[in-house]
């Protein structure tokens, strides 16, 4: 602000003096005097602005973090994390839809104990649903064993949803009551740089249980390299998360959430299953799928 006002007080006084010194200055038939000199014209010197530096914005950094292991289940799985299309999202990838940008409501059981989507921000909170979209199925008769990309999941109209968040904000799991062993909640089954995989069983699988896929967000450097030591040394132990725990922080403001249960993928707007402190807010009812 003050060197704004400064480069206008400048501006408004270089203006005056110049237009004072045309009124001032002889005219161009004015001769000189004996033995005096020939009138010196006005000097304008050209004025350089700067416009006010512009504060850099600061890098959201992840704080300080140690993750611990626990023993997994037997059996590993059957093929590298890196190329399970069960573990690592990319694999399948996923399209925007369009639907509803808010909770729906499908009827039916409700598990008391379901990962509740709220604990990944701070605070809990029900946060904008910015993007819908559709996940792809995956043909394990394609091309075996490694099996191909299919067509668009259609039992929930929507399978995945970017979930708005502060720039920066660091994130946690989606908290849930029972553990896994001890203190630990989730068992990190997949971890790149943009995406982290995780489950609320000790089985090495996507078959059982609840499982949380988050993408395209900051995951913890240090998440990311516990991971890669022990899936190196055999998968017989793997990353295990608390809850409340840090796991990465939103660099773009956003997260993409998909949700499983028993291998398949889920509507992460029902409000009866990851958002049951916001039911009031549960306005819009579907049909629930066979």
């Amino acid at each position: 602000m003050r060197a704004a006002v400064w480069i206008v007080f400048v501006v408004l006084w270089t203006t005056l003096f110049s237009m004072a010194s045309l009124f001032s200055a002889p005219s161009p038939s004015a001769q000189a005097q004996p033995g005096g000199t020939l009138p010196v014209p006005p000097l304008f010197l050209p004025l350089l602005l700067r416009s006010a530096e512009a504060v850099p914005t600061a890098t959201p950094t992840h704080p300080p973090q140690s993750f611990a292991s626990v023993p997994v289940l037997p059996p590993p799985t059957d093929r590298p994390a890196q190329e399970h299309p069960d573990l690592n999202l990319a694999l399948r990838s996923y399209t925007p839809t369009e639907g509803h940008h808010g909770l729906v409501n499908y009827g039916g059981d409700t598990d008391p104990q379901a990962p509740q989507l709220a604990g990944m921000l701070s605070p809990p909170r029900l946060p904008p649903f910015r993007t819908l979209y559709q996940v792809y199925d995956w043909d394990w008769n394609c091309n075996p064993p490694a099996g191909c990309r299919g067509p668009l999941l259609t039992d929930y109209p929507v399978t995945l949803v970017e979930l708005e968040t502060t720039p920066g904000e660091l994130l946690a799991i989606p908290s849930r009551e029972p553990s896994i062993l001890e203190e630990f909640k989730a068992l990190v089954l997949f971890a790149s740089e943009r995406s982290l995989s995780f489950t609320y069983t000790r089985s090495d699988s996507a078959a059982t249980g609840y499982l949380i896929h988050l993408d395209d967000f900051a995951v913890h450097p240090s998440l990311v390299e516990r991971y890669r030591q022990l899936d190196a040394d055999g998968r017989s132990q793997l990353p295990a998360l608390r809850n409340g725990q840090i796991i990465g922080l939103a660099d773009k403001g956003t997260l993409n959430v998909a949700v499983r249960d028993t291998g398949q993928f889920m509507d992460p707007r029902a409000c009866k299953d990851w958002w049951n402190n916001y039911l009031d807010q549960c306005t819009v009812t579907l049909q629930r799928p066979r």
